[in-house]
């Protein structure tokens, strides 16, 4: 996959499956931005990447802030000249169903999932419009295309907002060159999974949905990202791609 050289934003860098994005983009050559709250792992990351021979750099930022946005773009700007890719990464959820949750929490929800992908195609779209070309990739879910009873109402409703907003971008600004474009991955087998499937019905609920009988693994996703990111996927644009082993076949 063709990414080299191509400058790229991660927001959300300093996860689990930030990690295995930007490690992958990381081996292909691109030049990887990583942007998080959580500068201790954040740099420590940065500092493996560097030392495998990757090209990579960190910027603390509260991806729910506005004017932290403005001046991370600006100092990237002023290094790179350019912007090629965004992925929005950030996520959290809090785990309890509608019943029980507080309108703060499901505020906190929102913010983080749909406010830091607002903000971050608020700011870096203006630099990819004025270039003429640009990927945007937001990390959705599969709850983003359909209802699914294992999960919060909330998480639910932020990542179907991330995947209509992933292609209200691509309609209004894929005439400047720009792509955007979302996936979609199912449960996705990192070490905070699991210890939740440490309990065997769990488990059973979250394997037996899925029709290749299997969790996906960090490798599945970020494989989808560099694809998406790269310029085989030049006519992709809008799309909602599942990486979930056929979940959302149901």
């Amino acid at each position: 996959m063709n990414v080299k050289d191509k400058v790229t934003l991660l927001a959300g860098g300093a996860g689990g499956l930030g990690t295995a994005m930007a490690e992958k983009l990381c081996a292909h050559g691109a030049i990887v931005y990583l942007l998080d709250l959580d500068e201790e792992k954040g740099q420590k990351i940065c500092k493996e990447l560097k030392a495998s021979g990757g090209q990579a750099h960190f910027m603390k930022i509260d991806l729910t802030c506005e004017e932290s946005w403005q001046s991370t773009i600006t100092k990237i700007m002023k290094q790179e000249k350019t912007i090629d890719v965004l992925i929005n990464n950030a996520g959290i959820n809090i785990r309890k169903p509608i019943e029980e949750m507080s309108i703060d929490e499901w505020s906190t929800m929102m913010l983080v999932n749909t406010g830091s992908v607002f903000l971050g195609c608020k700011y870096v779209i203006p630099v990819m419009k004025k270039q003429g070309n640009g990927s945007i990739i937001n990390t959705s879910s599969v709850c983003g295309l359909i209802g699914h009873k294992y999960t919060p109402e909330a998480y639910t409703a932020t990542k179907g907002a991330v995947t209509l907003l992933t292609k209200s971008v691509a309609a209004r600004y894929g005439s400047y060159g720009i792509r955007s474009n979302s996936i979609h991955p199912s449960t996705v087998n990192t070490p905070l999974v699991e210890v939740v499937l440490k309990d065997p019905a769990r488990a059973a609920e979250r394997i037996g949905e899925v029709p290749l009988g299997r969790l996906a693994t960090t490798d599945d996703v970020a494989n989808a990202v560099l694809y998406l990111a790269s310029e085989e996927a030049s006519f992709l644009n809008g799309v909602s791609l599942p990486v979930d082993g056929g979940v959302t076949c149901y």
